[in-house]
């Protein structure tokens, strides 16, 4: 699976998978399924007060804006998702790692007609089957992609004793950590990526914040890699 990297302001570097194809039809029938229940819900009103079809001009706006602008506002002011996008844990990006600006967003906006509405989806599923980097036409126009958030299932905390001499540093407030504070968090971060707790994960990397005084925006996972990568660092340096 095609992956897209990004650097972070702490010089962390963050990888996220490209989402599959199956992930983007799925979060678009979800979005889909939304419009459904709009249209349901205002057949039922009509249904019950059928006097309100005497403006039906305005009816028809009332029930086509929503469903017109429903994915540019949506992907404006959700942070790049959907509904149906973040159901599975989907979200637009640019390929650089930045967030998409809402010139992107109005052109992956103005090219789903394209590709999904006229085409019945035909032409953005050849598009993203053939694409590398997981692109329908409107995010070959922005620039963008769309990724999925959840992390791979792999070890917070692997052995590094490969740290290299050029490695700086994040948080110098590790040094307050002990060997054996250090040991527990491994072991407990770990166990919570093995079965998948993102609960525990949280708890742990928020314990050491308060432990630390360490303020961070950065996500549990990330977070609890350079706390650790950072106190190796600062014991090798005691060490040599």
């Amino acid at each position: 699976m095609a992956t897209i990297r990004i650097q972070t302001a702490q010089n962390v570097t963050l990888e996220y998978e490209i989402a599959s194809v199956g992930d983007r039809v799925a979060a678009t029938l979800i979005d889909y399924l939304i419009y459904f229940a709009w249209a349901m819900l205002w057949a039922v009103i009509v249904a019950a007060a059928p006097s309100i079809l005497e403006g039906a001009g305005m009816l028809y706006w009332l029930i086509a804006l929503p469903t017109v602008f429903y994915f540019l506002a949506c992907e404006v002011f959700l942070n790049g998702q959907t509904i149906g996008k973040k159901s599975r844990n989907l979200r637009v990006m640019r390929l650089d790692g930045t967030a998409p600006r809402l010139s992107d967003y109005l052109l992956r906006w103005l090219l789903r007609p394209i590709e999904i509405v006229y085409t019945g989806g035909a032409v953005a599923l050849v598009a993203l089957l053939a694409s590398q980097r997981g692109q329908r036409l409107g995010d070959m126009a922005a620039g963008t992609t769309v990724v999925n958030l959840v992390a791979r299932p792999q070890a917070v905390a692997p052995a590094f004793t490969a740290l290299d001499g050029y490695y700086e540093p994040v948080f110098d407030q590790v040094t307050v950590l002990t060997d054996q504070d250090i040991a527990l968090i491994r072991r407990l971060a770990n166990q919570a990526v093995r079965s998948t707790n993102p609960g525990l994960l949280n708890k742990v990397a928020e314990r050491v914040k308060t432990v630390t005084g360490i303020r961070s925006t950065l996500a549990d996972t990330p977070f609890l890699q350079t706390v650790l990568r950072d106190h190796a660092h600062y014991s090798a340096a005691q060490g040599a």
